[in-house]
């Protein structure tokens, strides 16, 4: 969503005469777009306009703009802290980026960190996205309304809002006039998506549906999506949306209910596994990835073994695991954490499970002929990268003419994160 976002503000300042540079040594202003989520990002902050500021010891000082969640959750001490920052801006006022802009030299500083969601949202109405990439990112909706104990979203993103659904379609329809053939919907909650208008319910499957009608768009992807807001109308779509493409990204976080009630997730693990037996039985080649936090406080040994347990049971093909980050200002962080050392321990048997099953999916499609959508040239080779079905990172020589279609590519070899191989007889699939 922060890549969504930022490129959204690159569109924006377009009307005040503002260009992106592709010199970052050499702006006249810079935007660090930022991400709360883990643990050290305000640091992460700081070093970088640590690093700005000293290559304009001897030149005139640039606007400095700290942008997203940091932002909204440390704007004070950002400010107090750093004189070389004129401006925070919160993830839901970036819209205003140009106001701000247009009023700095009067106003000076500036701290824009506001939920202003809505009207953030019919602001972005009128601002054509000019992203030209084959694989594009789309927003449907912002916020959280869960309040996991462990999560800082709903203080920074705001209450789950979701954008009109005609909005949504005309912008899906502007990149694919740009040569966009695999849109991934966003949101916080993306499956949580529900739009009302004229008595008419609009979900997250009318969308995906929808999006299918269109011939130029190749592939559909949605991420991230909450167990609890996995419908039936949704999960049907896997059985009837050619487009949408069979790897789900659902997190679970643990595989035992008694720290999911901790973490106030509102699901168990039998609701969890009762959605991929759903998913499974309509169609077997559907894969998964997941999230899980080790060492959440109130996490037992017997706990841990239970998500062993689920891992062994359901092989994750991808997965994000983390130790546990206390974030200021949510119920987790005012308890008890594990011991690190067993929080580490722990963490490295976990991702030893979790990386083999990583490296089984990618051998087992070894020598086979796979879909590959060819994204981009990499940069210093005469290699070029795409994704196959299941989002796996593909390298293979092609042409600049393939960029943009779906090809076979025979896969000779693989690592941990990434697929090798070759198209074969140079013919394509799509």
């Amino acid at each position: 969503m922060n890549e969504y976002d930022s490129n959204r503000i690159g569109d924006i300042v377009k009307d005040i005469g503002y260009e992106k540079s592709k010199d970052q040594n050499n702006a006249d202003c810079y935007v660090i777009n930022t991400c709360h989520i883990r643990d050290k990002a305000k640091e992460k902050v700081f070093h970088e306009v640590g690093r700005i500021k000293k290559n304009y010891s001897n030149k005139k000082k640039p606007i400095m703009i700290i942008a997203g969640c940091v932002a909204q959750a440390e704007s004070e001490e950002i400010l107090k802290r750093e004189p070389f920052i004129d401006v925070v801006i919160g993830p839901q006022s970036y819209h205003k980026i140009n106001k701000i802009l247009d009023n700095f030299q009067k106003n000076k500083k500036a701290d824009e960190t506001e939920f202003d969601t809505i009207s953030k949202f019919d602001f972005l109405e009128n601002v054509k996205n000019s992203d030209n990439n084959v694989s594009s990112f789309l927003t449907i909706q912002e916020g959280c309304d869960k309040f996991c104990h462990f999560c800082v979203v709903p203080y920074t993103r705001g209450p789950e809002c979701s954008r009109p659904f005609r909005t949504i379609i005309k912008e899906a329809e502007e990149l694919i006039k740009n040569g966009a053939k695999e849109i991934t919907l966003l949101g916080q909650n993306v499956n949580a998506y529900n739009f009302y208008q004229n008595d008419n319910e609009f979900k997250i499957s009318n969308l995906l549906n929808e999006l299918e009608k269109y011939s130029e768009l190749k592939r559909i992807r949605y991420t991230t999506s909450h167990p609890v807001d996995m419908t039936e109308d949704l999960i049907e779509c896997y059985k009837t949306n050619k487009k949408l493409m069979p790897f789900i990204h659902l997190p679970i976080q643990s595989g035992s209910d008694k720290v999911l009630k901790l973490m106030n997730r509102k699901h168990n693990v039998e609701h969890y596994v009762n959605i991929y037996n759903k998913l499974i039985n309509i169609n077997p080649s559907i894969k998964f990835s997941s999230d899980f936090i080790i060492g959440y406080p109130g996490e037992e040994k017997d706990d841990f073994e239970k998500t062993l347990k689920l891992v062994n049971e359901i092989k994750f093909i991808n997965s994000f695991s983390f130790i546990f980050s206390s974030r200021p200002g949510t119920i987790a962080s005012k308890l008890k954490e594990v011991d690190e050392k067993i929080s580490k321990e722990r963490l490295i048997m976990l991702q030893s499970i979790l990386f083999k099953n990583q490296i089984n999916h990618n051998k087992s499609l070894e020598n086979k002929e796979i879909d590959v959508l060819v994204e981009n040239k990499i940069s210093g080779q005469n290699k070029y990268f795409g994704r196959n079905e299941y989002f796996n990172s593909v390298i293979f020589e092609a042409d600049k003419k393939d960029i943009g279609k779906i090809v076979k590519v025979n896969i000779e070899n693989s690592n941990q994160n990434t697929l090798f191989g070759k198209i074969k007889n140079n013919m394509k699939a799509a």
